[in-house]
């Protein structure tokens, strides 16, 4: 802040030298003109300007420094007061563009609001038809007609159920509730929602859960082992898939593995990156949301995510789950 502070005032002290050199010139060439009495009245007139500049620069730079040290909240109420002219031509400036920027914002989440309570109000309504065409499709005699309608029936029900949560992942601190959850209960009831997608492609499901009760959101954790469970099915065939739990050093931890392709290692720090899509399978399908929102979702419920991959041996994630103490204070809890 000093050297701004110099710079600015740098045409004062350039006119301040440029008026010592000239007295000395002025010195210099008449000699009735006692040099040593101008020298000291210069080095007495330097100290004065090099007091002056001191005291000015803390009372000049108090506003500039408020400024330098203001919170970017969007809350002109936090902004230094100014105490002069110039300071409040700033001030006010300043107090302008917070509350444009506070409209805007307000006006485009209210808009951000309206979109989402739209497309969840058509969601739902997409989802009567939905539930009428799944009993229909039960009564189906064909059971290869039977398999191959019901699979297609799960992947628009799962791309709706994707972009609910979708819409819903920007409020999610808003929406979470905290609570005891059955793991057998939770994982039991998204194998049976895959389960013809997995007899259509030969997939078996093992599970050894040694811990069967942990602390968090039952929407949100189904949400997230949703995904990770139909992104096993979707890249394996004819193998099975072992989901285990277990608690160490107090954090509960889910293991889903399967034998599918795997995970090229070059991918693998871009999978949770929005939009991203294998660069070893080419499905034209796939929308590169699951994986980031998977991500995006275990990080307000404090939950860690860990991959282990190797092409065509298989994937394994592992969500790590904060200590019981870690969740006091959350909703629910």
């Amino acid at each position: 802040m000093i050297r701004k502070y110099l710079r600015d005032k740098a045409s004062w002290i350039g006119m301040f030298v440029l008026l010592s050199g000239l007295l000395l010139v002025v010195t210099y060439v008449d000699t009735t003109i006692p040099f040593d009495s101008i020298f000291y009245v210069l080095l007495l007139f330097w100290l004065l300007l090099a007091v002056f500049l001191f005291f000015r620069y803390h009372r000049e730079t108090r506003y500039y420094r408020g400024l330098k040290d203001w919170e970017k909240s969007l809350d002109a109420s936090t902004l230094p007061e100014p105490d002069r002219p110039y300071e409040y031509i700033v001030h006010e400036s300043l107090q302008e563009q917070v509350n444009f920027l506070n409209r805007t914002s307000s006006d485009r989440r209210e808009s951000l609001e309206r979109e989402k309570d739209e497309l969840l109000s058509w969601i739902h309504e997409v989802k009567t038809p939905l539930t009428a065409m799944q009993l229909i499709i039960e009564r189906i005699e064909d059971d290869a007609l039977k398999q191959q309608l019901t699979y297609e029936w799960l992947r628009v029900h799962m791309l709706l159920d994707t972009q609910i949560h979708q819409k819903r992942i920007t409020f999610i601190e808003n929406d979470l509730y905290i609570e005891e959850i059955e793991l057998q209960t939770v994982i039991s009831q998204e194998i049976r929602s895959l389960r013809s997608w997995c007899m259509q492609k030969g997939i078996g499901f093992d599970l050894d859960l040694q811990t069967e009760v942990l602390l968090s959101d039952t929407k949100w954790l189904t949400f997230i082992l949703r995904q990770l469970l139909s992104n096993a099915v979707k890249y394996s065939e004819n193998s099975d898939i072992y989901i285990s739990s277990a608690k160490i050093d107090g954090h509960v931890q889910i293991r889903i593995q399967d034998n599918g392709i795997g995970i090229d290692a070059k991918d693998l720090p871009r999978i949770f990156d929005q939009g991203f899509t294998s660069t070893i399978q080419h499905n034209k399908a796939a929308t590169g949301m699951g994986l980031y929102l998977t991500k995006k979702a275990a990080i307000p419920l404090k939950i860690k995510v860990d991959v282990a991959s190797e092409p065509g041996k298989g994937t394994c994630f592992t969500l790590t789950f904060p200590k019981r103490n870690d969740m006091v204070g959350m909703t629910g809890v």
